[in-house]
C-alpha cells in the first residue's frame, strides 16, 4: 500500500460529538485534542513522514467568548504537554497561522515547544492555529512586498517560499472528519493537487483503522498533477 508522504486533517465534528453524547461542547474539543496525540502516533508508525492538522481558524474567534476562551485554555495546556510528547515520539512540531493574533504566554509556549523539537527527526507535525489560508496569502504578498522584489519576480516557487508552510511539502491526502464538504478556508495554496477524503466519523472517533481507510482509498486514485503521466510514488508498505 502506498503511503502519502503528507496527510492533513480538518479536525471537524468535536462539539457534535459532544452533544450526541449529552456533554458540553468543550468536552468534545478535550477529547478531540487527546486523539490527535493518538493519530501523530499511528501516523508515524504507519510511514507518514508529514501531518499537519487544523485546529483553530481564524474565523473560529467568531464562536462563543465561552466557547473560545475554552479552547484557549485547552490549547495552553496541549503546547505544554506537547514538549514532553515531541521528545517521547521524536516529534518535530512546527505551528502555522497569524501567532501575532494569540495571547502573549500561547506565543511564547509556541516558541519554546518549536524551539525544542526542532532537531527531533520523526514526524514532522504541524498544527495551524488562527489559520486562515486567505489571511496566509495575503501576509506572504504583504511579505513580497516589503523585501522590494519585482512583479515580473513573483513566481508560484516565491509566493509558496512566502507561505506559512515554506519548506513543507503539499498535501498529498486531505481528510476532513464528520461529514461536511469542505475547504473552510484550509490549506487552499497548497491543496492544488492533492486527494480528498471526506468522512462521517467525528474527530474523536477517528483512529488507526479510520486513518488506514482513508489512505486505502487515496490508494485508488491516479494522480496526474494535470498531465498524462502520474508523478512519482510514494513510499509503500
Amino acid at each position: 500500500m502506498k503511503i502519502p508522504q503528507h496527510v492533513a486533517i480538518i479536525l471537524d465534528g468535536n462539539g457534535r460529538w459532544a452533544k450526541a453524547k449529552g456533554m458540553p461542547r468543550n468536552y468534545g474539543h478535550v477529547q478531540g485534542a487527546k486523539n490527535v496525540e493518538r493519530i501523530c502516533e499511528d501516523a508515524y508508525h504507519m510511514g507518514i513522514k508529514y501531518l499537519t492538522v487544523y485546529a483553530f481558524s481564524t474565523e473560529n474567534w467568531r464562536r462563543s467568548k465561552e466557547e473560545v476562551d475554552a479552547l484557549m485554555t485547552l490549547l495552553r495546556n496541549y503546547m505544554k504537554t506537547c514538549v514532553k510528547t515531541a521528545k517521547k515520539n521524536h516529534m518535530c512540531v512546527r505551528v502555522i497561522g497569524d501567532k501575532t493574533g494569540l495571547a502573549t504566554d500561547i506565543q511564547e509556549s509556541i516558541q519554546r515547544l518549536e524551539k525544542e523539537s526542532a532537531d527531533q527527526d520523526g514526524l514532522c507535525f504541524t498544527i495551524a492555529i488562527n489559520y486562515g489560508s486567505r489571511d496566509e496569502i495575503c501576509r506572504a504578498v504583504q511579505k513580497i512586498v516589503a523585501e522590494g522584489i519585482p512583479a515580473e519576480e513573483i513566481t508560484e516557487e516565491v509566493l509558496s517560499a512566502h507561505l506559512d508552510t515554506a519548506g513543507i511539502p503539499d498535501p498529498d491526502l486531505l481528510i476532513r472528519t464528520s461529514g461536511e464538504q469542505r475547504l473552510s478556508n484550509y490549506l487552499m495554496w497548497q491543496l492544488a493537487y492533492t486527494e480528498f477524503y471526506f468522512t462521517d466519523v467525528p474527530w474523536p472517533d477517528f483512529d488507526k483503522e479510520e486513518l488506514t481507510k482513508a489512505i486505502e482509498k487515496y490508494n485508488l486514485r491516479e494522480r496526474r498533477y494535470g498531465g498524462v503521466e502520474e508523478a512519482p510514488k510514494e513510499e509503500s508498505i
